[in-house]
């Protein structure tokens, strides 16, 4: 009985070792493949959420005005910017947020999309840019990968889900059993391994719930998971209410192909059309009445207005302001000026309004200048992570070898992580492959070939 008894307690710590060891080799594994991707999300999410101070004093040249007077018409903006961009024709204006913004006009033609920034009181053109190139426009490519194309996109949505796998390895990592260092305090110096470990997990483990909160809330845009997402809640009224264009033409557009701002919720939704009888026996309402209807409705300063499409095209409104309560989109009837849809956050479904609140905290714009710092406090913490990771690996790493975490003794422990990353698998595809495909690398090609064995050792 004796030998029984004291066999059950050996047992378990043996379960508990292989447990520990296989999640941290896959925390190891994990870590080493997104370093690159988290300190690119990491830099370029820190730029993005400083977007308008950025906007406001390096390129203060294109976006401030000096106040005076009564602003020109917006009719008589975009003719000034069709001067300033011959061939081109005007596909959308964007409302001057402030008394002392610019007036921006989005032009199209051969050479691309051109903004054209105005003084809406002198009509001097401040800067032309093409849309591409603007400044922030780049920084939100390159935090996607997408400047790179579909496949590094994809990459990026692997490694958003792969930090959320970090954070919940790395919080287990970390988790007290007996010790009494290294768990709210760094212990050593920066010369010792020690040092770095206690630095990685102390900051993983302050942070974590906020690189998580990242991690999941940036899914919306990526190219697969976000994009499926999107469209499955749209197809069942859940992301926004459809019922709204039930009885109103629909064109074959959505409102992401006109609109330079709108939110996610609505960017699959469908753009409706001008009444085409209209479209024979009255003239189009012009810019200026547009802009007048968008006002009237209540959207507030700083609103972008796309430009009808043909004959049957419709003019869209749509502001995208850090107070979501604010959040609106108006299409209207290019002849009659009729708003044909007006949708607004509160007639959102609970999971659009979700996943609008979550992009909002995300970019740092729903509890003003501490929604921002404490998304910038969370990026850095993100790099601290990679960078200390990195030199914890280099200091452990034996010469001339990886320096992988020890095989766990026991090989049944991988079945329930198996089942994890299947169940993983389910709710973020891409991620969960690349995971599986990881575990099965590291079983059935590390383990078995002698060199690669040693050299993972």
């Amino acid at each position: 009985m004796s030998t029984i008894t004291s066999a059950a307690p050996a047992e378990n710590a043996v379960a508990g070792v292989s447990l520990y060891r296989a999640i941290w080799r896959w925390h190891f594994f994990a870590g080493l493949l997104v370093i690159p991707f988290m300190l690119n999300l990491a830099i370029t999410g820190s730029l993005y959420l400083f977007k308008n101070e950025i906007n406001e004093s390096v390129f203060a040249y294109r976006y401030g005005v000096v106040a005076s007077g009564q602003p020109l018409a917006p009719e008589k903006l975009a003719e000034i910017a069709t001067a300033a961009v011959p061939g081109a024709a005007v596909t959308s204006y964007k409302d001057p947020a402030t008394p002392e913004r610019s007036a921006i006009v989005t032009m199209s033609g051969h050479a691309g999309s051109t903004l054209v920034f105005i003084d809406p009181y002198k009509g001097k053109v401040l800067d032309t840019v093409g849309s591409t190139e603007e400044f922030n426009y780049v920084v939100k490519r390159i935090h996607s990968l997408a400047l790179f194309g579909g496949l590094p996109n994809k990459l990026i949505e692997i490694a958003g889900g792969f930090a959320m796998v970090l954070v919940v390895t790395g919080i287990y990592l970390w988790w007290p059993r007996r010790q009494t260092g290294g768990i709210v305090t760094v212990r050593g110096t920066p010369a010792r391994r020690v040092f770095w470990r206690d630095l990685h997990a102390v900051t993983g483990a302050f942070a974590g719930l906020l690189i998580f909160f990242l991690a999941i809330t940036g899914m919306p845009w990526s190219g697969y998971w976000g994009s499926n997402v999107q469209a499955w809640l749209g197809s069942h009224g859940l992301g926004y209410p459809t019922q709204l264009w039930d009885d109103v033409p629909k064109s074959e557009k959505v409102t992401q192909d006109i609109l330079p701002s709108v939110g996610w919720t609505v960017e699959q939704a469908p753009v409706p059309l001008s009444d085409i009888v209209s479209a024979r026996s009255k003239k189009p309402i012009g810019l200026n009445k547009a802009v007048e209807i968008a006002k009237a409705a209540g959207l507030t300063p700083g609103f972008d207005l796309a430009m009808p499409s043909g004959e049957t095209g419709v003019y869209s409104a749509a502001i995208y302001p850090d107070d979501l309560a604010k959040e609106r989109t108006i299409h209207i009837d290019q002849y009659s000026g009729k708003p044909l849809v007006d949708i607004s956050y509160g007639q959102y479904p609970v999971f659009g309004k979700a996943i609008e609140w979550g992009i909002n905290v995300h970019q740092g714009r729903e509890f003003g200048r501490a929604n921002q710092f404490l998304m910038l406090a969370t990026c850095l913490a993100i790099i601290l992570s990679c960078a200390t990771g990195l030199v914890m690996w280099w200091k452990r790493r034996p010469s001339g070898r990886v320096g992988v975490p020890p095989l766990p003794p026991r090989r049944s422990v991988y079945f329930g992580l198996w089942v994890i990353a299947a169940v993983f698998a389910l709710a973020f595809p891409l991620t969960g492959l690349a995971i599986l495909l990881m575990i099965a690398v590291d079983q059935a090609i590390i383990r078995t070939i002698p060199p690669l064995r040693r050299a993972f050792a």
